[in-house]
């Protein structure tokens, strides 16, 4: 059956095309298996709660009539504004509008939160961009231009909220530049969702081309739980397609974690167990309460705009297993840099098991994509990342991190990342193990490289231990800690980027951290001192498993592998490596925007060798070591790279980097 939806319609509709329903709220309240809800353009104010889910054979899909035209709201216009003194205005909102949640008494709150700030869940928007909270009425009057926010022009639009107690009131103070804010588009957040079951197992539901925004959203990270402004909350099989999404005050889409009441950010509320430990305590709830592959994920998310939120585009823990995530946009996150914590970026993916992420367009983020524990059977396959970290040197400061393309971390793989551009400063930190890169282009250095993987302990050694599983399944084989090296790198091309001199002084700052290194030189070097194959083998020979001296071969660095690599610009490989170094001609790399498609420009294939690569296949690549899995298809099948990022054929002898040649750069 189909339903209609239309802002403009009087109340009281039947939902047929001649008596739609004025909410969408009202469909979603009835709408059944094989149902679908169309809804006409306009901006519909609302917290959509679909009462029921659908079936892997008859899914309820949510559409908008008009691709990106129907827009879900979490917030309100506000124009009741009143002029005070120093050019900012006042405005009075009774606490009963707000019902249950009031976004500006409830402040920004969870594990690895670093509330450097007061912040609260609500937010201000001026004609739909989010302004700047302040927690002085002095800042309001005096704004001060942030040293850290991408746009630090717009950071002195400023508001500021008070309870007023005795009239049982929120009171928002603002400055707005000298704009009249009663003949502006004003809003404020109200709602902490727009699309989201309360309930859990609303499985099979497809939103396709809306507009979502400016939801009050929490804090999400992995011991928590975890909301977005959309979400399956904990069930199966959704799609969410050509959608924009943008404005959430910490997540736009949740594939996230279900509520442990008594496991939810216990690291901050009972303080004596590490987080690390709790988090491993909700993995093994979760695997008791239902987690599995019948249960839980299998969603895809495709061709969505998701830009300026706060915390992350994409999040996830547990609940975003089997998941396909592709070509999408997921940009400009995290910008404001007015929320600082560990669960921060484009993408950020707790248990990424058998998900599938491809053909995505990730930059202008403080981090891109974060691959947190249980990367396991994770491939991130043909993806243009550039620009993640802090693009302007006046937004550098020693305190900054660099940021990166794609941090993997404490996992045991296998992770598989191919056919990719890696363009920013740092491309990849790899504070973990059991990763294949092949095929890719990549212009920035690897950090973290053997590092990254105690607990915050000053004097104690606390290694952290995390879970690897049973090949294409959540039920958990064993934990153990990272031994480092199990790395494979094939057929990619490194080219050094010129060393921005503001970034320099930061990875120097940082050279004896355990949690970086600061290094900025491009190539597979940091691993200089891993061993061959042979020369790990060589450690157990003889050796019959029983009653031998003690030895610290078990927890030795494991191997690296590297073939068929060519390397730019003063990028260097590891000394015992077979690559082809070019050290006579300057590389350029740059990109072109023109009508929403982004070209490389470059003179790379002007000098790109002939070598004789071998098609790299998930035989020559192997298994992980600790999971003792493949590098393979979620479906256990065999992985042939025979194909370019473009899809094209290579041939019997392949080039290195993503590209089987330099005739179509288009990306």
């Amino acid at each position: 059956m189909k339903y209609y939806v239309n802002l403009k319609a009087p109340q009281g509709g039947d939902g047929s095309r001649e008596n739609p329903f004025q909410k969408i709220g009202e469909a979603a309240a009835i709408a059944v298996p094989g149902d679908e809800v169309i809804v006409a353009p306009g901006v519909y104010r609302e917290s959509v709660n679909p009462a029921n889910g659908g079936s892997e054979e008859a899914r309820i899909v949510y559409r908008s009539e008009v691709e990106k035209k129907a827009v879900i709201s979490g917030a309100e216009q506000l124009k009741d504004w009143e002029a005070c003194e120093g050019g900012i205005w006042r405005a009075h909102i009774s606490n009963e509008k707000f019902g249950e949640y009031n976004p500006y008494t409830t402040l920004v709150y969870g594990d690895w939160f670093v509330a450097s700030m007061v912040a609260h869940t609500g937010d201000v928007y001026l004609n739909g961009k989010s302004m700047y909270e302040v927690c002085q009425l002095e800042k309001v009057l005096h704004p001060v231009k942030s040293s850290t926010s991408w746009e630090p022009e717009f950071s002195t639009y400023v508001w500021y909220t008070v309870q007023d107690e005795e009239n049982d009131e929120t009171v928002l103070y603002a400055n707005f530049q000298g704009k009249n804010p009663n003949e502006e588009n004003v809003e404020i957040s109200v709602r902490r969702n727009c699309f989201y079951p309360e309930k859990e197992g609303v499985g099979y539901i497809t939103l396709s081309g809306f507009t979502v925004r400016q939801a009050a959203t929490q804090w999400a990270p992995p011991t928590a739980y975890q909301e977005g402004m959309i979400g399956p909350h904990w069930s199966k099989g959704w799609i969410i397609e050509d959608c924009e999404i943008y404005e959430s005050k910490c997540s736009g889409i949740s594939l996230g974690k279900y509520l442990q009441p008594e496991n939810d950010n216990k690291w901050s509320k009972w303080k004596y167990k590490d987080g690390t430990q709790t988090e491993r305590e909700c993995i093994c709830q979760a695997q008791l309460e239902g987690w599995s592959k019948e249960q839980v994920g299998s969603h895809i998310i495709r061709r969505c705009d998701i830009h300026d939120c706060g915390q992350t585009g994409i999040v996830g823990h547990l609940g975003g297993v089997f998941s396909i995530i592709e070509d999408n946009r997921i940009h400009h996150i995290n910008n404001k840099q007015n929320l600082c914590g560990a669960e921060i970026g484009g993408i950020k993916m707790h248990a990424a098991i058998d998900v599938i992420i491809r053909r995505n367009h990730i930059y202008n983020c403080t981090r891109g994509l974060w691959l947190d524990w249980q990367a396991q059977g994770t491939r991130v396959t043909q993806n243009l990342f550039f620009d993640n970290c802090l693009p302007k040197e006046q937004n550098l400061t020693k305190e900054s991190e660099m940021g990166e393309d794609i941090f993997v971390e404490v996992s045991h793989g296998p992770t598989l990342i191919d056919h990719n551009i890696l363009l920013s400063d740092c491309s990849l930190r790899l504070a973990t193990q059991g990763v294949a890169l092949v095929h890719n282009l990549i212009a920035g250095s690897f950090t973290a490289v053997g590092r990254g993987v105690m607990n915050g302990t000053v004097t104690k050694s606390a290694p952290r231990y995390t879970p690897y599983h049973i090949p294409h399944r959540t039920e958990i084989a064993g934990f153990m800690t990272i031994l480092h090296g199990d790395m494979r790198f094939y057929n990619n091309i490194f080219v050094q980027k010129k060393i921005r001199p503001a970034l320099k002084e930061i990875g120097d700052a940082m050279g004896d951290n355990e949690w970086t290194d600061g290094n900025l030189i491009t190539g597979t070097i940091p691993y200089e001192n891993y061993p061959t194959y042979e020369e790990y083998q060589e450690q157990f020979k003889g050796y019959c498993g029983m009653g031998s001296a003690p030895s610290d071969r078990y927890y030795n660095p494991l191997p690296v592998w590297a073939e068929g690599n060519v390397y730019f610009n003063g990028a260097k490989p590891m000394t015992r490596e077979k690559a082809y170094v070019e050290e006579e001609h300057e590389i350029t790399l740059s990109l072109r925007e023109k009508d929403g498609s982004f070209f490389l420009e470059t003179n790379l294939y002007d000098y790109m060798p002939r070598t004789k690569n071998r098609i790299i296949t998930s035989d020559i690549l192997g298994m992980a070591f600790e999971p003792e899995q493949r590098f393979e298809n979620p479906d256990g099948t065999g992985i042939v790279m025979d194909k370019d990022y473009h899809g094209r054929s290579r041939g019997a002898v392949p080039f290195a980097g993503p590209f089987s040649d330099s005739a179509i750069l288009e990306l």
